[in-house]
């Protein structure tokens, strides 16, 4: 392990300028203008995987984007990891608010800005590199196999992933599945991350009329699809922030005592953390902690607003349409499908006849958990302890990896998510960043966590 540890250090500053080709390419999967970006990124990962010395790497077609896949598998008897990850990125507005151009990667201060930094191109090439250390120092050789296996349609809500896993699952078979597609606890706290909320997410469209009226002469006349969707909107929570929709908590997973007072004792700052949100006082459900409302409740979120006139100046119209964007994120053991009924359900009762309604199931998926006991994740404490230089603490994760449940249910083999982004780096927000001083530990702490599991065998 000296020898690759060694060699990570001296290519150091290689491994950064590297990550600025592959941050520079607008891999945008939500945007259809960006499909030849999305395809060139699948081809500079494949090419960075075959650089690194991995075999059998191709791009395999989907009906969407492709996945790119490479393997070594010539460790007999050893476990095989399956690494996922995702070359795909979120799109970049408002582009007023980045600091330099999103695809224009600039290191700033110990952190390098672009889109897809933290999420999930910086995290995937750490693993990327730390397979290229062990081949290149120990005689081509891992001390166990591996399969990477990196889509490009995560930021569109893997819409094609779970047919892929199932058609593929021979290919795919492993003992253990690694993400790097997560935060640490806080800079400074590794973590390892044990538990993800699922997400059902929709679109909501009113019409009213056929087209914007002059509201002197109609107002009143017909209702303002504007206004109604507020009243909508605004019947689906309470003042004390529970969620109204009949049957929401029916299936939520309680908290233990034990997991709630383990919570307690982790180094967390509300006043800190709310500075850092510049948020002039925090809100959520009652009866709960923060992190309890952001690990192991559910919600729903308006996502975007948009009706009427929004331009300089007045113009006094009736919109003849609104829409929202909406979603829940959801906890074990709720299923999508489900919560997905009864908000429909619910929404139709809320919703006046005097407009029209329409609502679009845009995407989904389940929350996932595991124990934090089990002998992969202790492996990977034991891995980030060496790469960072202390012991990771254990968290859940408010956000969401729909294909995380897709590789229990269909793989039958746990998932060892292995994160080194951070809180504050922006992900899916402008100026997105990632700390180049953890990004460099997560190579080191990569390489550890083949070696760590390998000798589970």
């Amino acid at each position: 392990m000296n020898q690759v540890v060694d060699f990570i250090n001296v290519h150091r500053d290689r491994y950064v300028e590297e990550l600025k080709q592959y941050l520079a390419i607008p891999s945008i999967s939500a945007l259809p203008q960006h499909a030849p970006d999305v395809r060139r990124a699948a081809d500079w990962t494949a090419d960075a995987l075959r650089g690194a010395g991995l075999q059998n790497v191709r791009l395999i077609d989907t009906p969407g984007n492709p996945v790119v896949y490479g393997d070594w598998l010539n460790a007999p008897g050893k476990p095989t990891i399956l690494f996922y990850g995702h070359y795909d990125v979120q799109p970049v507005d408002p582009l007023n608010l980045w600091t330099t151009p999103p695809f224009e990667p600039t290191v700033r201060d110990g952190e390098i800005f672009a889109r897809g930094s933290a999420d999930d191109k910086g995290q995937v090439f750490m693993h990327i590199k730390a397979v290229e250390a062990f081949l290149k120092q120990q005689n081509g050789s891992l001390p166990l196999n591996i399969k990477f296996f990196i889509e490009g349609e995560e930021e569109v809500g893997s819409v094609h992933l779970d047919d892929f896993v199932r058609s593929h699952k021979q290919e795919l078979a492993a003992d253990v599945v690694v993400i790097s597609d997560s935060p640490m606890f806080d800079r400074g706290i590794p973590s390892i991350c044990y538990g993800l909320r699922g997400l059902a997410y929709f679109q909501i469209d009113l019409r009213g009329t056929r087209s914007d009226l002059h509201s002197g002469s109609f107002g009143g006349a017909v209702a303002n699809p504007a206004f109604v969707l507020s009243q909508v909107i605004a019947q689906m929570k309470d003042r004390a922030g529970r969620v109204k929709i009949p049957g929401f908590y029916d299936d939520v997973r309680p908290l233990s005592e034990d997991e709630r007072a383990e919570w307690k004792r982790l180094p967390f700052n509300e006043t800190r953390y709310r500075k850092e949100l510049g948020a002039p006082k925090l809100f959520g459900e009652s009866g709960y902690s923060t992190l309890e409302r952001v690990w192991a409740r559910p919600t729903f979120e308006v996502n975007g607003l948009l009706s009427g006139f929004t331009g300089d100046g007045a113009k006094t119209v009736l919109p003849a349409v609104a829409m929202a964007k909406v979603s829940m994120r959801l906890v074990p053991d709720q299923l999508p499908d489900k919560i997905a009924d009864l908000f429909e359900a619910y929404l139709k009762k809320v919703t006046p006849k005097t407009v029209e309604l329409k609502l679009t199931r845009m995407h989904g998926g389940k929350p996932w958990m595991t124990a934090f006991d089990n002998k992969y994740v202790r492996a990977a404490g034991r891995a980030i302890e060496q790469g960072f230089g202390k012991a990771p603490v254990f968290n859940r994760e408010g956000g969401s990896i729909p294909v995380v449940s897709t590789f229990q249910e269909e793989l039958g083999v746990p998932s060892v998510l292995f994160g080194v982004g951070l809180p504050d780096e922006n992900a899916h927000a402008p100026d997105e960043k990632l700390d180049l001083g953890n990004f460099h530990n997560g190579i080191i702490a990569s390489a550890y966590l083949y070696q760590e599991i390998a000798g589970l065998a």
